[in-house]
């Protein structure tokens, strides 16, 4: 067993989920301020202009980031329970798997996408000022896109097996490095844009070297050597079984802020593209003890899973979601008594983008009384491979909420960018709540007897479509 690698399934379920969570977190938080440095540097020594070039071709790459990284789920749901069943060599199959897949995609969405740059750009009305910058952020971050994807990819992989402190650390280390380049290539060079994503690209790239050497050093079941790089059917189908409705989610909720993206622009232009970007920025902040939580319920859900230790799958649930409840209200207090300070912070001196951030911020802030409660749920049903449910379930809310709320609001009720943001708190409102996570967990035991998933499986059909690794 390497060195990494911890059984969550034993010990006092609140301890272990305290401590697990915690780096998790503060990770997570380090990421977004790696996110949020590029907005606050491009818009204080670029200008608006190329702070909006950043928001809108960051949100294509992340859009992108977030499909794979989706894919990516199947593979750490079956490491995870792998380890907590104790299999060790379909551990390393699936891991070979994993990262063969994951080299296949880079290359190919970066050369599609390369070619498509141009029209994905104008097919989301980017404005004319901004145009330039977005299409350099994107050229350099489509260029170095498997970086993006591979210190995502092995990051989950980590903490599928337990570890969320050495994932700390590496952001940690790419996020001083970001600021650094940002600085030096945005403040020092007046590159813009194209600075920031430079940064962006060598920052993940040490980041997931960093990762590899580590986990090669430490016993890791994987050894990254040429000839370990290949895929195996089961292993793949498996993958591709859990992790296409994740994929296909994280598509659809991103391409719907793809679409509020070719809206807003559409109803403010570059003063509202930078205004919602930052918000965006702040919202990567916002949501992220929702999204700790919940990703900490999935690894430590999926472990308990593989062990067959449903009561301790249940006691995650309830007390992750109570935690991720508390720190989204408490953010939601100070995003209503503090909106304008937020919105300084990115650019000080541009007073109507402020205007526009504060409006768009009053109503979308109301998602984070809603957001903990769908994360938290989600990360349980991740974590058994029932990634059909959060597809739909997230499909329904953003196609059939989201657009369609913020279409009627900010344009066809004249009431703008305002109107727009009422998009999101509407989403969130449409999924199920937190009163169905236990019983979903309850269901799940009955129909499963109480089995190891990946040891015996769950009858295609009941409650949600199940998976089987035989």
């Amino acid at each position: 067993m390497s060195s990494f690698e911890k059984d969550l399934s034993k010990g006092n379920v609140v301890k272990q989920l305290i401590l697990f969570a915690v780096p998790f977190l503060v990770s997570n938080i380090i990421q977004s301020c790696y996110n949020v440095a590029d907005m606050l540097i491009v818009g204080n020594f670029s200008g608006t202009v190329s702070m909006s070039g950043v928001n809108i071709g960051g949100q294509v790459t992340f859009i992108l980031t977030n499909i794979v990284v989706g894919l990516c789920t199947g593979g750490t749901v079956l490491i995870a329970q792998y380890l907590g069943a104790q299999k060790r060599e379909e551990m390393r199959r699936a891991v070979a798997t994993l990262m063969t897949t994951l080299i296949c995609a880079a290359v190919i969405i970066t050369v599609v996408s390369l070619l498509l740059k141009t029209q994905i750009l104008g097919w989301i009305r980017t404005p004319e000022e901004s145009f330039e910058e977005a299409s350099r952020y994107l050229t350099v971050t489509l260029t170095g896109i498997i970086f993006i994807f591979g210190y995502n990819v092995l990051s989950a992989v980590m903490r599928g097996m337990g570890d969320s402190k050495r994932p700390f650390y590496f952001v940690l280390i790419a996020c001083v490095t970001n600021i650094v380049l940002d600085l030096v290539l945005v403040a020092g060079l007046g590159w813009g844009a194209f600075g920031a994503a430079v940064a962006t690209v060598i920052s993940q790239a040490l980041s997931m070297i960093l990762c590899i050497i580590y986990m090669v050093k430490n016993g890791f079941v994987f050894d990254f050597r040429p000839s370990s790089f290949r895929i195996y059917k089961r292993e793949l189908e498996m993958i591709f079984k859990i992790g296409t409705p994740a994929a296909i989610q994280n598509g659809v909720t991103s391409f719907s802020f793809l679409i509020i993206t070719a809206l807003v622009n559409s109803i403010g232009g570059v003063n509202a593209s930078a205004a919602v970007g930052v918000v965006g920025k702040f919202n990567g902040f916002a949501i992220m003890p929702a999204v700790a939580m919940g990703s900490s319920i999935s690894t430590m859900c999926a472990q308990n899973v593989g062990a067959g230790q449903w009561d301790r799958v249940k006691k995650t649930c309830r007390v992750g979601t109570l935690a991720a409840v508390v720190c989204s209200y408490l953010i939601f207090i100070l995003v209503r008594v503090f909106p304008e300070d937020i919105l300084r912070l990115f650019d000080s001196s541009n007073a109507e983008m402020i205007k526009i951030g504060v409006e768009y911020i009053s109503t979308f802030s109301f998602d984070y009384l809603l957001v903990p409660l769908c994360f938290c749920l989600n990360g349980l049903f991740i974590a058994t491979g029932h990634t059909t449910f959060t597809l739909m379930n997230s499909m329904l809310s953003a196609l059939l909420l989201r657009i369609p709320a913020s279409v009627f609001f900010g344009s066809i009720m004249g009431m703008g960018i305002m109107g727009v943001g009422i998009g999101a708190p509407a989403a969130s409102a449409g999924s199920p709540g937190s009163d169905r996570v236990v019983p979903a967990v309850r269901k799940m035991e009955e129909k499963c007897g109480e089995r190891r998933l990946i040891r015996n499986g769950c009858n295609t059909g009941t409650f949600l479509s199940g998976f089987r690794v035989n």
